[in-house]
C-alpha cells in the first residue's frame, strides 16, 4: 500500500443473500468506481484476525457490511470514528468469529487504528440461504457507493489541507494558498 491509502474491507457471507452485501458492494465499487486512487479492496469474509495487518497498514479504512439497524432493508447507515468504534464493539457476529470490534481493538492496542475510518452499514431484509441480494438492498448500492466515495473525497480533502498547512517558528499553523 502507497502512503495515505484506504482498505476498503467488504465483509459478510455471501451464501446467506443480503449478510454478504459487504462482498457484493466490493465488486460494485470496481464496476462503477474503477479508478479510485489509492484504494485497496479486500474481502473480508466472516472476519478473521488475520484482517489486523490489513487495518493496522492502512491509512484510511472504510468496512462495507449488513447491520441490523433496526430500519427498513436496503437503509445505509455511515459510522464514522469513535461513532464506528462504539456500534462495532456492541455488536457480535457468532461466538465461533472474531467481531469488527475485536479487529478494531488489536489495531487500537497496537496504536494503528486509522484516523479516518468508517463503518457503511446496510440493513438486510434477508439473512438465509442463498447468493443473491434482495432487490432492497440490491437498490441500496448505489447510495452505499456515493457514501463511500463521499467519504474518500472528504479524507482527500482535508489530506491536502493539513499538508498545505505548515508550521511557524513560533508554533503556530500556517496555511498556504493556492497562488503563492
Amino acid at each position: 500500500m502507497s502512503s495515505n491509502n484506504t482498505l476498503i474491507l467488504g465483509i459478510g457471507n455471501t451464501l446467506l443473500s443480503d449478510e454478504g452485501v459487504g462482498i457484493h458492494m466490493l465488486a460494485y465499487m470496481g464496476r462503477h468506481y474503477p479508478d479510485l486512487a489509492d484504494v485497496e479492496y479486500l474481502d473480508g469474509g466472516t472476519l478473521s484476525f488475520t484482517l489486523a495487518a490489513w487495518i493496522e497498514e492502512a491509512d484510511n479504512l472504510i468496512v462495507i457490511d449488513a447491520a441490523e439497524l433496526k430500519s427498513a432493508a436496503g437503509t445505509v447507515v455511515v459510522f464514522s470514528g469513535q461513532e464506528m468504534d462504539h456500534f462495532a464493539g456492541k455488536t457480535k457476529r457468532s461466538v465461533h468469529e472474531v467481531s469488527l470490534g475485536d479487529l478494531l481493538a488489536i489495531a487500537h492496542l497496537t496504536d494503528a487504528l486509522p484516523a479516518n475510518r468508517a463503518l457503511v452499514a446496510i440493513q438486510p431484509e434477508e439473512v438465509d440461504w442463498g447468493q443473491c441480494l434482495s432487490n432492497r438492498v440490491k437498490q441500496a448500492l448505489p447510495a452505499a457507493g456515493r457514501c463511500v466515495n463521499e467519504l474518500l473525497r472528504d479524507w482527500s480533502a482535508a489530506s491536502t489541507d493539513a499538508a498545505a498547512a505548515l508550521p511557524t517558528s513560533d508554533g503556530r499553523i500556517q496555511q498556504l494558498s493556492a497562488t503563492r
